[in-house]
């Protein structure tokens, strides 16, 4: 052999890859030293087809599948498979295979090396590993969400309920058990409390909730119209009955009737109130036909109706059929721990609604937000961040501190919402007097002596008839004034 031969031989026997050639038909004629130190095999074993024996048996196929493509298709391939070693261990090899062709085109051999790449495969498998165990991890993240969101919704966030407060569960945890029953439920807590939110979630949760929910409240119908919007009325029994009207409890038939301010009743309405949940049947106004109805009743107020019992403004056995189930709403401020949460919720909510992108919340504004008293409760909260999103000018939340209502001055006023605690009755009369002066002689309504004084227009009502006061005099008196 020549001296470039030799060096070239050399070269080839010792570069770090195992090197081979094989004719146009793929049979091998040639492998390097690196080839016959890996798999142990002799030129004689290896040559023409002996290769063969090398390859691992899964992936022989595939390594003879690339080599038949590229002798009928005459372009360079590229396939991974294993090689045996002569300790009997496979290892993984990048397969690699280019043609040489003569002047006219035709492939008169085949180059090809085997590169090791076992470490690189191995890697790739432990990475794939690493993926697929993120994945799995990832999937029983979001399934460990959906069921956390499943418990919330049954648990904390009715609707639109939101707290983790411990009163706050108690009552939700009263919700969950009474809701299936078809139980009468009596809602007690202060005025925007969000008792609606409580007595919609019942339904929801109840066997009525493909039927109606219809609300009312009571203390926003006259007392002469009241009995006509819950029961309905027949044509002619009325001035201005023109036809028959259906009432609020024939259209919430098959499903849930809410009763907001059930306090606030007429003596007669209380009467025919008593009688469907008796007997389950009322009669219009003006008729005289009974209707049936099936329908669960749900009521709430933010009066002591115990002690309207004892004062003879509510019926004792309308309250005995009431509070069947009563379940008692926290104010917000004994669950101050649910303010931050009911802040963001707010936020976010009103935020969508404006269009406007809130990024962080004043930390200023929350101090005030947490240690406000919150006599308006859940529906102060709502006016006043949607009055903060509507004026707001930047990502940052925040509120004016004048938005926040003082604390009110303790006045024998005051003492009038508590029928335990009353002033003297020259003192009451006094003080309902002069209210129904500044109203000009109006008991209801949201400039009517009842709102301005903070009591239940029915307990007002009543004090007016014990204490002998004439409100139609104030009426006049207005009249004059205004004439004068």
């Amino acid at each position: 052999m020549k001296p470039f031969e030799d060096r070239l031989q050399t070269i080839i026997d010792t570069v770090p890859v195992m090197a081979w050639s094989a004719r146009a038909d793929g049979s091998i004629d040639f492998f390097n030293e690196q080839w016959h130190k890996y798999t142990g095999l002799t030129p004689e074993q290896s040559l023409n087809w002996g290769w063969k024996v090398a390859k691992h048996p899964d992936d022989l196929p595939r390594i003879q599948k690339a080599m038949e493509e590229a002798a009928a298709t005459g372009q360079p391939f590229e396939v991974e498979g294993r090689i045996r070693g002569h300790d009997g261990v496979f290892r993984w090899f990048l397969i690699r295979c280019n043609p040489q062709r003569d002047e006219s085109g035709a492939i008169v051999r085949w180059y090809g090396t085997d590169v090791d790449i076992d470490e690189r495969k191995h890697a790739d498998a432990e990475l794939a590993k690493a993926f697929e165990e993120i994945k799995r991890l990832k999937d029983r993240l979001q399934d460990e969400n959906v069921v956390l969101k499943e418990q919330i919704d049954r648990t904390l966030m009715f609707e639109e309920i939101v707290g983790t407060s411990s009163v706050l569960r108690a009552s939700v945890s009263a919700v969950s058990r009474v809701a299936p029953t078809d139980s009468t439920v009596l809602l007690l807590g202060e005025t925007g409390t969000g008792k609606e939110l409580f007595a919609r979630a019942i339904h929801k949760r109840s066997d009525r909730c493909q039927g109606p929910f219809v609300s009312i409240s009571c203390a926003a119908i006259p007392p002469p119209l009241i009995a006509a919007e819950l029961f309905g009325h027949e044509k002619g029994a009325f001035t201005g009955a023109q036809q028959r009207r259906l009432g609020r409890f024939e259209l919430a038939a098959g499903g849930t009737f809410f009763l907001d301010e059930v306090g606030e009743l007429p003596p007669d309405t209380q009467v025919a109130l008593l009688r469907v949940l008796q007997e389950r049947e009322f009669e219009r106004v003006g008729g005289v036909q009974p209707i049936k109805v099936n329908v669960r009743v749900i009521a709430a107020t933010n009066r002591d109706l115990q002690a309207a019992v004892a004062a003879g403004t509510f019926r004792s056995d309308l309250f005995y059929r009431l509070n069947v189930f009563p379940i008692e709403i926290p104010p917000l401020r004994k669950r101050r721990e649910d303010i931050v949460l009911l802040v963001e919720y707010f936020v976010d909510r009103y935020a969508r609604k404006a269009g406007k992108k809130i990024s962080s919340i004043d930390k200023g504004s929350l101090d005030l937000l947490e240690n406000y008293s919150w006599p308006g409760n859940i529906r102060e909260m709502q006016n006043i961040v949607e009055r903060a999103i509507i004026l707001c000018e930047s990502t940052t939340f925040s509120i004016d501190e004048s938005w926040l209502s003082k604390p009110a001055i303790a006045t024998g006023v005051s003492k009038l919402s508590d029928p335990l605690k009353r002033n003297s009755s020259e003192e009451e009369k006094a003080i309902i007097e002069a209210a129904l002066r500044e109203s000009e002689g109006r008991v209801y309504g949201p400039s009517g002596a009842a709102s301005r004084l903070g009591i239940p227009r029915s307990t007002l009502e009543s004090k007016i008839r014990a204490l002998k006061i004439e409100k139609n005099r104030f009426k006049v008196r207005a009249s004059l004034g205004d004439n004068g």
